[in-house]
């Protein structure tokens, strides 16, 4: 019979899988910054926040603030190389202007984050009161970022069309979901890692419910735009959040 211990980290190790892939997923979008030297309408917003978002989550499963949670830290720790990498692709080609934003946020980031590991280490003593409070952080931050996917799901249900929600990142959403929020109720329990995966499945689910709905209404829109000579106006862009969770812009 297979060992709790055992099947808690074939089922991270699968997340750490997937979430790489969706930690990736930005590396088109750079790569047409770097082709055209420009950033053109793109923000590096979202990918400032999950630059927090996973230095939080680093600093949750370090052995002294959250024990057992080594794959959340290999995984948290790749997200956030893939994120300094796609800043400082942005950085490269922004103006002075978004060169200065970029700096500044990072900064402030830099410094938030001190404070709160230094209160953590400092004031709070021993894993549960560490856990809590830099998991409850996490979370917060987590379900922040949760608000780009439901404007375009929004988006979808207003123009009834899945033009801006691509399907395999949906599904690779709702998989990804679904693996951590498996790890997290596999012994030893993980409430925080729980709480941000599962509301992440279940929006998932329900881009995956709306692109059931609405995928038949997609070739007709793509034959109109082709039609009458039109492009679509607005651009995907895509960041990984903790755990490889994916916020949406467009």
């Amino acid at each position: 019979m297979v060992s709790a211990a055992i099947a808690r980290n074939v089922v991270g190790v699968i997340g750490n899988v997937i979430s790489f892939g969706l930690f990736f997923s930005p590396a088109p979008t750079f790569y047409r910054i770097i082709k055209r030297k420009s950033v053109e309408e793109f923000k590096p917003d979202p990918y400032i926040a999950t630059v927090l978002n996973c230095a939080f989550w680093v600093f949750y499963g370090l052995p002294f603030v959250h024990p057992h949670s080594i794959l959340v830290v290999t995984i948290n720790s790749i997200g956030l190389a893939f994120e300094f990498v796609y800043l400082t692709i942005f950085y490269i080609y922004a103006t002075n202007k978004g060169r200065k934003k970029v700096a500044i946020y990072l900064v402030i980031e830099a410094i938030f984050f001190a404070v709160i590991a230094l209160i953590t280490l400092l004031a709070l003593h021993g894993t549960r009161k560490r856990s809590l409070v830099v998991g409850v952080l996490c979370d917060i931050f987590n379900v922040m970022m949760y608000v780009s996917p439901l404007t375009i799901m929004a988006k979808v249900i207003k123009t009834k069309s899945v033009e801006f929600m691509p399907f395999w990142l949906s599904l690779a959403n709702f998989l990804n979901g679904v693996c951590w929020t498996t790890y997290a109720l596999i012994h030893p329990f993980d409430l925080y890692v729980l709480i941000s995966n599962s509301i992440g499945a279940v929006s998932g689910l329900i881009q995956l419910v709306l692109y059931a709905c609405y995928c038949s209404c997609k070739g007709d829109k793509n034959n109109d735009e082709s039609g009458n000579g039109t492009k679509p106006e607005a651009a995907v862009q895509l960041s990984a959040t903790s755990n490889g969770r994916v916020a949406v812009q467009v």
